[in-house]
């Protein structure tokens, strides 16, 4: 989150008290909107963990979902070079757009947006019939098991890789990040969650 020394190096005055926003996902990297803050959307933002805009046309403070519900939830904020604009990383509840899609800007080819979009299939897929659908029936079989699948595909991807199979070790690991997807998610956690942990243990 935004440090007391990086909130004290904003620069207000350059931008007239009104400072530019990029709001992008913290996992798939896809930017979600634009908007602006002032120093009290900002503090309401750290505040709450919510981000908060000025609306420039209704001259208020607005938090986005305040009507919708579909909340974009704060994971990090950070100011660029010049301390006069903010790069927001978040977890967005729902889509973001109120045209109901996951950005306000048009969606771009990306191959790494697959995870994400994978995390909330295996999230739908919960309650499906366990008889139709692999994936229900390792989240009915319990933790247990599916923690058992991890370690086993990860025994599977280090085999692979000890004996030099390129083959065998891309679709190994593919299983393994898989079911450790399915563990994360039977335990209420997301990539999300991970990613930040990521960024605290190994700046």
């Amino acid at each position: 989150m935004l440090t007391e020394q990086q909130f004290a190096q904003l620069d207000w005055v350059k931008t007239d008290g009104m400072m530019p926003a990029v709001i992008q996902h913290a996992v798939s990297g896809e930017v979600l909107m634009h908007g602006y803050m002032n120093q009290q959307a900002l503090e309401k933002t750290l505040a709450t963990g919510k981000v908060t805009f000025w609306s420039r046309t209704k001259q208020h403070l607005w938090t986005k979902g305040e009507s919708s519900e579909h909340f974009l939830n704060v994971v990090s904020i950070t100011p660029d070079c010049d301390n006069d604009t903010l790069l927001v990383l978040v977890s967005p509840v729902g889509p973001t757009c109120h045209l109901d899609t996951s950005s306000c800007f048009s969606p771009a080819a990306a191959d790494w947006t697959f995870l994400y979009r994978l995390e909330q299939v295996l999230a739908e897929r919960k309650h499906a019939d366990p008889e139709s659908s692999y994936t229900a029936s390792l989240y009915a079989s319990g933790t247990k098991r599916i923690a058992q699948k991890v370690g086993e595909e990860g025994v599977e991807v280090a085999l692979a890789a000890t004996v030099n199979n390129r083959h065998e070790l891309t679709n190994e690991a593919s299983d393994l990040v898989y079911h450790l997807l399915v563990l994360l998610q039977d335990q209420g956690l997301n990539l999300s969650t991970v990613i930040e942990s990521l960024r605290q243990r190994h700046k």
